[in-house]
């Protein structure tokens, strides 16, 4: 099994699932949707796609999906006014819309599969992706450090090992007023079968502009602390619980 681990970060990223007209939300932690759309548009597929392209989309949600919050970050209301006006040139209406990002957030993605195969060539996709991958607008896009490396362990392990991945500012702050870092992990279901899972409308079926779709997806939080800023964990500190 082969395990890709990506950074997320940003002065501002938005993962919304649940956005509605004119307002626009975000969830706190990345969605497993839209690392799939980060993965599709690295090989190149189109929203509105060939039956092909469709079904090879629908076949990455077969992938291991687990993330890691090292830096939770900060909600950020965007707001805009636009303006509406007829043909004619008379004015219509003002649009009041809302839009929401993590701001100065930092996520660790695993995604992994037993597919070696298959995973290489994901990897390589998104050494060299075909459309410029972005955190959920196309204003934010992907850092530097996007890719961290490609991993023998299993997605849980991989996150569990990785070194925290915060900013040195964030670091040194956190350190002044704790002692250590918790940082919940969210996972699919079958990678922690024995946390509570709770759902979340997160099942990629249609990218398509003209008809998006998504269906449930159920999701387990687990914690792991970083004892005084180290990588390793201890197994006792781990705690299992469903996600909210």
């Amino acid at each position: 099994m082969k395990t890709i681990l990506l950074k997320l970060k940003g002065p501002m990223q938005s993962w919304g699932t649940s956005s509605h007209f004119e307002t626009r939300n975000t969830d706190y932690y990345p969605s497993k949707s839209a690392v799939i759309g980060i993965i599709a548009a690295s090989f190149g597929y189109r929203r509105d796609q060939d039956q092909d392209q469709e079904k090879a989309i629908k076949a990455l949600n077969e992938l291991d999906f687990a993330l890691r919050v090292d830096q939770p970050g900060t909600l950020l209301r965007d707001y805009h006014i636009a303006q509406k006006y007829k043909k004619t040139g008379e004015f219509e209406r003002t649009y009041v819309t809302n839009r929401y990002y993590m701001e100065d957030a930092v996520f660790v993605v695993a995604i992994s599969h037993a597919d070696d195969e298959r995973m290489e060539k994901i990897y390589e996709a998104l050494k060299h992706p075909y459309f410029s991958p972005f955190m959920g607008r196309r204003s934010c896009p992907v850092p530097l450090d996007f890719i961290i490396k490609i991993t023998e362990e299993d997605a849980i392990t991989a996150l569990e090992k990785l070194e925290w991945q915060a900013a040195e500012w964030y670091k040194d702050w956190y350190k002044k007023k704790h002692a250590d870092y918790r940082a919940d992990i969210y996972a699919d279901k079958a990678l922690i079968p024995q946390g509570i899972a709770t759902m979340r409308k997160d099942y990629v079926i249609s990218f398509s502009q003209k008809e998006r779709k998504f269906g449930p997806r159920f999701e387990v939080r687990k914690s792991i602390n970083f004892i005084d800023g180290d990588s390793r964990c201890k197994q006792n500190d781990l705690d299992f619980y469903g996600s909210i």
